[in-house]
């Protein structure tokens, strides 16, 4: 069987299958990229790449049903959700699009002798994007649309469980306008993925994925002085300090944990509440996590599909047993069904468990009673990632005072599943580096060249 397969998690189903690329082919992809890189990325105008971001957005926005579609059988994620990605994906392509002279414009610099001084932003080359299965789209997007706005070509290897939804993406950057060789899937295996970096002609890969994924790329990006960006693994903490609606903060930690079935790196995982607040918190939001909708993804008031697979459902079930061989408690939850897991509620991990170190990458939430701000950073900074973080609070010094101390590369204060086009997204410490989105998206694979001129 070809690692590219299409399971519906949903029912186990299998629904098709791919060939991997031949090396020929691959060979052929990466000329096309250099080719491309050397004609049109450099000699292409930013008006002119605008307009064929535009085109992608708008043709990602006309098929949305279709491509949301696709994204379900392949991942299980719901439907309405489905359709919001392939949104979001448009909303970003549109909005490189719309500061593209933003994005490529000169920096005069201030300098002490005589004449001028600039830094002029030109592409690299060509580009190899690592994506994973939990946000087909988006995650092509913020990672395609700012490095093809810059001029830069990509070389595009999605996640085995995502073939059709990656090819899905390359028509339409095809028909778009995009010239050959400009953004092209390949379904590469790791063996080639690591031949295409090594490459002479590939200037710069990136990466979202699980920390194992990323090391072993960097691994290989090091070796051959490439490059890198890291979109890793999160165990982001929502830390509760005060409030005065409980009800919509909890409402705000169950969509936060419950987003994409709780398969997304920047979920809030960790509940840190302060004491006076915990057992009222406790049990609303163990309330709030048992209601949600478990069942068919293409339902419209589903919230909680399937995991993105029967291993993956396999894995989080094992994390949850030893956590409760260990002394764990759980509120609520209960078994798995196949690859569906219900909305799960923990508490009781102490630093001595597995699961106080672990992510969680399914609907689990785990939550902390904590004696104030102090024990809730203490808290939350006690993990080896550092992407996202919540923090509820009534005190505006204290929010200001909380999102300096907590060790992450995101904070957001009284709101969650508030990411948008303009701001940048990544993280710290084991959850990766560089950024994706916003104007600093286009700064990661670009020459930031000095043009030094005398009197």
């Amino acid at each position: 069987m070809s690692d590219y397969t299409v399971v519906n998690p949903a029912t186990g189903q299998t629904l098709a299958s791919y060939p991997t690329a031949t090396d020929a082919e691959v060979e052929a992809a990466l000329a096309a990229a250099d080719a491309a890189y050397r004609g049109w990325g450099r000699s292409s105008s930013p008006a002119e790449r605008a307009e064929l971001l535009r085109a992608v957005a708008r043709l990602h926005r006309e098929r949305r049903d279709e491509l949301a579609a696709i994204i379900v059988r392949e991942m299980g994620k719901p439907i309405e959700a489905a359709l919001g990605e392939v949104d979001f994906a448009a909303d970003i392509t549109d909005y490189n699009a719309d500061h593209i002279d933003q994005i490529t414009a000169d920096q005069p610099l201030t300098i002490d002798g005589d004449g001028t001084a600039v830094i002029r932003r030109s592409p690299l080359g060509v580009l190899l994007g690592i994506m994973p299965w939990n946000f087909p789209y988006y995650q092509v997007a913020r990672f395609a649309a700012p490095n093809l706005a810059i001029g830069n070509t990509i070389l595009l290897k999605h996640a085995p469980q995502c073939p059709e939804s990656a090819a899905a993406i390359a028509a339409i950057y095809a028909e778009a306008g995009f010239p050959a060789g400009a953004y092209a899937d390949l379904r590469l295996t790791n063996e080639q993925a690591a031949a295409v970096i090594a490459d002479r002609r590939v200037q710069g890969v990136s990466v979202t994925g699980s920390e194992r994924a990323g090391a072993a790329v960097a691994e290989v990006a090091g070796r051959h002085l490439k490059k890198v960006a890291l979109e890793l693994g999160g165990s982001d903490p929502f830390i509760l300090l005060s409030t005065d609606d409980l009800d919509a903060t909890v409402q705000a930690a169950v969509d936060a944990r419950l987003d994409n079935t709780g398969q997304s790196c920047n979920a809030a995982k960790r509940f840190i509440v302060v004491d006076d607040l915990y057992e009222a918190f406790l049990e609303k939001f163990a309330a709030g996590m048992a209601a949600a909708t478990l069942g068919d993804p293409f339902a419209e008031d589903t919230v909680l599909g399937p995991l993105s697979s029967l291993a993956a459902a396999e894995r989080l079930e094992q994390q949850v047993d030893a956590a409760l061989g260990q002394g764990a408690t759980r509120v609520v939850g209960g078994d798995r069904d196949g690859a569906f897991f219900p909305a799960t509620v923990l508490t009781g991990v102490t630093s001595e468990m597995d699961a106080y170190r672990e992510e969680f990458f399914g609907p689990v939430g785990v939550v902390y009673r904590v004696a104030g701000e102090d024990e809730a950073v203490e808290v939350a900074n006690a993990t080896s990632f550092g992407l996202g973080s919540y923090v509820f609070t009534t005190d505006a010094d204290q929010a200001a005072r909380v999102a300096d101390k907590i060790e992450a590369g995101m904070v957001y204060v009284n709101l969650v599943l508030a990411d948008e086009p303009a701001l940048p997204f990544g993280g710290v410490k084991r959850s990766g580096t560089g950024r994706e989105m916003g104007l600093l998206a286009a700064d990661e694979f670009v020459n930031k060249k000095l043009i030094r001129i005398g009197a």
